[in-house]
């Protein structure tokens, strides 16, 4: 497993070098600089904040120094909250973004997980279609038209949540289930089919003739092996949770990550842009790092057969 990690690890770095080295170019190849939409900044003043933040030197000076900066966790100023660093918008939104992300999370897999197990323990009844109809309509609706209809709805008509901001528990419901509605859907489907299969293998029907509780064989026999499906999506999920939250952030007008990076792109604000892609490219990685680790802790036949071989 430690062998493993080491590998993964390593090719985490070359990745995040990639993900790098792509988004400064791709960056910097479009035309003008971020200074040019200053309209009350004369010439002289321009010419020396372009020097302040290095803009006049050459690409491979800039990249080589940003690659240094990198390397002490350091992801420069912002060209246009000056002089407030990107390090400092990181710490200030982030904590936000991850308290969203983290309850759209645990809505969309408890939910998620529930829907699916109650669909598959009714087959082909009410209960099931009724499930599967909601889940492909989750799927089907964007979160952010989905954000706007419950805005609309649930907090213009029925007035029964706030609007937006991020003040209290009231405050995260609208956004976590705008955000969580899609991965719930995807779930649920997921969960739906593995139990499904489960529930038809021999050793379920050898706990039946047992005697054992439908409860414990669904809980302890059969959840465990239908859930390495969903295990395996998970890192997939927290990305499109992730990325998913810079527009539920905006429509909600939380202060997270998701303002800032909307803001830095209308803005061409080059370390914003680079440190958010950055930053959450290592989340994404270290994310995908975990489901991989989970998945063979619940598969012990993984680590098995890497042994045998």
């Amino acid at each position: 497993m430690l062998k493993y990690i080491g590998k993964r690890v390593l090719g985490m770095v070359v990745t995040m070098w990639v993900i790098i080295t792509l988004t400064f170019i791709l960056m910097h190849a479009v035309p003008g600089s971020p200074l040019n939409t200053e309209q009350t900044t004369n010439a002289a003043v321009q010419a020396n904040m372009e020097e302040h933040f290095g803009l006049n030197d050459p690409l491979y000076v800039r990249y080589f120094d940003y690659l240094v900066s990198l390397a002490q966790f350091d992801f420069g100023p912002s060209i246009k909250q000056s002089p407030t660093t990107v390090n400092e918008l990181i710490s200030r939104g982030f904590p936000v973004s991850l308290e969203l992300g983290i309850v759209a999370l645990v809505v969309a897999i408890v939910s998620g997980i529930t829907l699916g197990i109650l669909a598959a323990l009714r087959r082909n009844g009410v209960i099931d279609y009724g499930m599967m109809t909601f889940a492909v309509i989750g799927i089907s609706v964007p979160n952010f038209i989905l954000a706007t209809l419950l805005i609309y709805q649930v907090a213009g008509q029925w007035r029964l949540l706030p609007v937006g901001t991020w003040a209290s528990w009231k405050h995260m419901i609208l956004p976590a289930l705008a955000l969580g509605t899609t991965p719930m859907a995807i779930i649920a489907r997921l969960t739906r089919s593995s139990m499904v299969e489960v529930l038809t293998q021999d050793y379920i029907r050898t706990a039946k003739a047992k005697g054992i509780s439908p409860f414990k064989i669904v809980v302890k026999h059969a959840l465990r092996n239908a859930l390495l499906p969903v295990v395996t999506i998970l890192g997939t999920l927290v990305a499109s949770i992730l990325t998913g939250s810079f527009v539920i952030e905006k429509i909600f007008a939380i202060p997270g990550m998701g303002r800032y990076f909307v803001e830095s792109i209308n803005s061409r604000d080059y370390p914003v842009i680079m440190g958010t892609t950055i930053f959450y490219s290592g989340i994404l990685m270290i994310m995908l790092l975990i489901v991989d680790i989970m998945y063979g802790i619940l598969d012990p036949r993984i680590k098995l057969h890497k042994k045998e071989e």
